[in-house]
């Protein structure tokens, strides 16, 4: 471990690649701390931080295991950017449910192209990419599998998952990661993918 904490953040992103979790963690230990205070800045609320932080590395754990990670020597910069599209996705879904006064938030949440109405092509892309992730997760081992529609279908926090359950936070979180994992896994051997990037 006294190794991994020597190395720089792109370092640990390779050796994460490569398969030593452990590098994964003393990235995550090492960017907690200013990325969760980010979040909860922009969102004011502890819970729904909670979330967007965790989503934030599950989003980067996928992306840095497909090996789309690019950003050389911005791993911060990279994360936060994660955390601040995940930030917007919930105020979008957020203004579709109800009506938001943009004078709350200290950045335009409507003058934003990222807000706007999705093109024919996008809305074909993103019904593909659902398909494909749908028979993707038939194939999960059922524990992961429930996690994952808790998740993202029933949109429930990892505390609630936990909860339902009936085992920890960390178990949620791991059950998630190893369905992320798997599917990258299966996605690889069917050649998808599973972005719209």
């Amino acid at each position: 471990m006294g190794i991994l904490l020597s190395m720089t953040d792109e370092e640990l992103v390779v050796s994460f690649a490569e398969g030593n979790d452990r590098a994964f963690e003393v990235l995550l230990s090492r960017h907690k701390h200013p990325l969760f205070s980010y979040i909860l800045y922009r969102v004011r609320n502890r819970d729904l931080a909670d979330d967007i932080f965790q989503d934030t590395f599950i989003k980067a754990i996928f992306t840095i295991k497909q090996g789309r990670y690019t950003e050389s020597g911005r791993f911060r910069a990279w994360i936060t950017r994660i955390a601040h599209n995940l930030i917007v996705d919930y105020f979008r879904q957020e203004r579709l449910e109800n009506w938001v006064s943009n004078d709350e938030y200290e950045f335009d949440l409507f003058n934003n192209a990222g807000l706007c109405e999705d093109n024919i092509e996008t809305v074909m892309v993103r019904e593909q990419l659902l398909d494909d992730v749908k028979k993707l997760v038939r194939h999960l081992p059922g524990s992961q599998r429930e996690v994952l529609d808790m998740r993202y279908y029933q949109e429930l926090s990892f505390k609630e998952i936990a909860d339902k359950t009936g085992v920890s936070i960390n178990t949620a979180l791991g059950r998630m990661r190893y369905a992320i994992l798997n599917m990258r896994k299966m996605a690889d051997d069917h050649r998808m993918v599973l972005s719209m990037n």
